[in-house]
Parts: C-alpha cells; structure tokens; sequence
C-alpha cells in the first residue's frame, strides 16, 4: 500500500520563552506581535504586593503576570510559532521550568532603568544551557546605554547578541525573533 501524497503533515511548533523583570514589556512584546488574541494572566496589583514589586520605575503599573502570557505565530503551513512570556517577579520563578521545557530559545528583554531585574533571567538560561540573546527595550524616559555598556553590566559574554527594541512595536518584536532564531541555528550548526 503505498502512502497519500493529499496528506498534509502537520505544522511543526516551536516555542520561544520571552523573560525579564518586573514590567518590563513582556506581555506587550507577546501581544505586538502574536496573530491571535494573546492569554495573559494578569491581576491586579494589590496592598500585598506592597513591599515585594517594586512599582518605583514603573508607576503607571497597576496589574502584573501571575502565570504566563500567551501567544501564536504561523510562519507558513509547516511552522507555529508559540511565545510563552514569563512572570517577571521571583516569587513566581517555580513556574519557570515548565514554562521554558522544550523552548528552542529565550528572549530577556531588559529596561535600562533597571538592569538588575534581568539577573534572573540571564543566570537561569545560562545555567540550564538555552540559547538565549537580550532584548534591550527603549522606554521613554529610559536612559541611553552603549550596548558595551549594557553588556557589562549584565556580565554576558561577546558571544550572547544584545538588540534594542521597542516591545510596543510588531516589527521590532519581528526583528528580535529573527535575531534569536539566527542565534539559535548559530549554536546548532556551528
């Protein structure tokens, strides 16, 4: 018997996990871009979490990702891409490991104004050996950093890509998903 060649394979998945800090535009990055309505988990802000997010560089903030955010790209009919956005505070770093299983890549999106809140991030994808490039996001009002700058202060190697991007806009987003799926196939075939 042979087989049918009307018989359409289906698409290949690929999931990318985009992390950072506290408020730093992950849930805006999955939703500038995904072709669906993205899942975000979001709740308020409430008096517990007074003393525990630091709101200080982010006033405007009233809710915060409690679980994940959610969101799909079709590259074609052979590749779905699917963006799982991290909650950015500590307090919920034990959802990490399900999240990131079987994630091809990460994305760590940083706000200059708060370098620091991507150390997480960084030290758990360099620890668990996943491929992944730093998303510099220009907020208004945020300072100017030389990428040398950025990469020293988060203590990355020449050898993980720093690209600026605005997190609000869907072909920036573009750009940083081509920039981590070259450096993905870097690592894979060189």
């Amino acid at each position: 018997m042979s087989a049918r060649s009307d018989v359409v394979a289906p698409p290949i998945a690929v999931k990318i996990v985009i992390s950072g800090g506290f408020g730093v535009g992950k849930t805006t990055f999955v939703g500038a871009i995904s072709e669906i309505e993205p899942l975000v988990t979001e709740a308020e802000l409430t008096e517990a979490s007074i003393g525990v997010d630091d709101t200080s560089a982010v006033s405007g903030k009233t809710t915060t990702t409690v679980a994940l955010d959610f969101g799909r790209i079709t590259l074609d009919d052979a590749l779905l891409l699917y963006l799982f956005g991290t909650p950015g505070q500590d307090r919920f770093s034990f959802l990490w490991d399900d999240l990131v299983d079987g994630a091809l890549g990460a994305i760590v999106l940083i706000d200059t104004r708060r370098v620091e809140d991507s150390f997480p991030s960084i030290d758990y994808f360099e620890e668990n050996r996943i491929p992944f490039i730093v998303g510099v996001n220009r907020f208004d009002g945020g300072m100017r950093f030389d990428l040398r700058e950025i990469r020293d202060a988060l203590g990355v190697s020449d050898a993980v890509p720093i690209v600026e991007c605005d997190a609000r806009d869907r072909v920036s987003v573009k750009d940083v998903l081509v920039a981590l799926t070259e450096e993905v196939l870097t690592r894979r075939l060189g």
